[in-house]
């Protein structure tokens, strides 16, 4: 497609235009398994259902999400979570239909769909009653992220604990007054620091299959034992209602 010298908006019909024309190009064909659904600058990442794997494009490999002088709490909270999240997606509403061989066939027993439903019904309730300028977020268009947010929290915690077992504990940040357990979760939380104007966080409920930055740092930590138990969350608080919605 054309690009012009001088008129941004132009490009960005253009370039949209095209990228309609590419996914309409698709239908009715047989699947590009060796396609890339994102540039390598791409601040971002990706489950690929149709080969079983995930991506990292190159944008991502950088600050605040994951630095080599980094505290390693740091590092598992930003670009552990993504990882572990993206690992989960496999094992969501949509990436759970897809084999190991990225083939698009039912493979779980009916037992596992009865407790996967079961489970996943609180985290569709609990996103539900998060709201944003009095207008509700969609628990079910959202949930395949948001169990991807938890599970990817889970995964992180946990390889960062068997990093220290293997390692042992790192040295703490001076004058944060924060242990690196507590930092890991401020690693996580500080990702997702964004401003949205009220329109753009109505288009966002629309039509984004992700929750609210807000949502995606308070509902996933709320859900977190470890978290409640490293910041000493009273019983029946808002972070600790009592309640942990879990699926993986």
């Amino acid at each position: 497609y054309e690009v012009s010298e001088d008129s941004f908006f132009q490009n960005m019909l253009n370039f949209y235009n095209f990228s309609a024309k590419v996914m309409a190009d698709q239908l009715r064909k047989p699947p590009n398994r060796d396609q890339w659904s994102m540039t390598p600058q791409t601040v971002n990442a990706y489950y690929l259902p149709t080969k079983n794997g995930i991506v990292f494009p190159a944008g991502i490999l950088q600050a605040p999400f994951y630095a080599r002088n980094h505290p390693k709490a740091l590092n598992f909270g930003g670009i552990g979570v993504v990882m572990g999240h993206e690992l989960t997606h496999a094992f969501d509403d949509q990436g759970r239909e897809y084999d190991k061989e990225g083939n698009l066939r039912p493979w779980w027993q009916n037992s596992s769909l009865e407790a996967f439903k079961n489970r996943t019904e609180c985290m569709t309730e609990q996103y539900s009653r998060y709201t944003v300028h009095r207008e509700k977020v969609n628990g079910r268009q959202t949930l395949g992220e948001n169990i991807a947010d938890n599970g990817g929290l889970k995964a992180a915690y946990n390889a960062y604990k068997s990093w220290l077992q293997k390692n042992g504990e790192e040295k703490r940040l001076p004058a944060l007054g924060l242990t690196n357990h507590q930092l890991f979760f401020v690693g996580f939380a500080q990702v997702w620091c964004s401003v949205r104007t009220p329109e753009s966080s109505h288009e966002g409920l629309v039509t984004d299959p992700h929750s609210p930055d807000k949502y995606r740092v308070i509902g996933t930590l709320s859900n977190s034992r470890d978290f409640v138990e490293h910041f000493g969350c009273p019983l029946g608080s808002p972070m600790n209602p009592g309640k942990h919605c879990e699926v993986w």
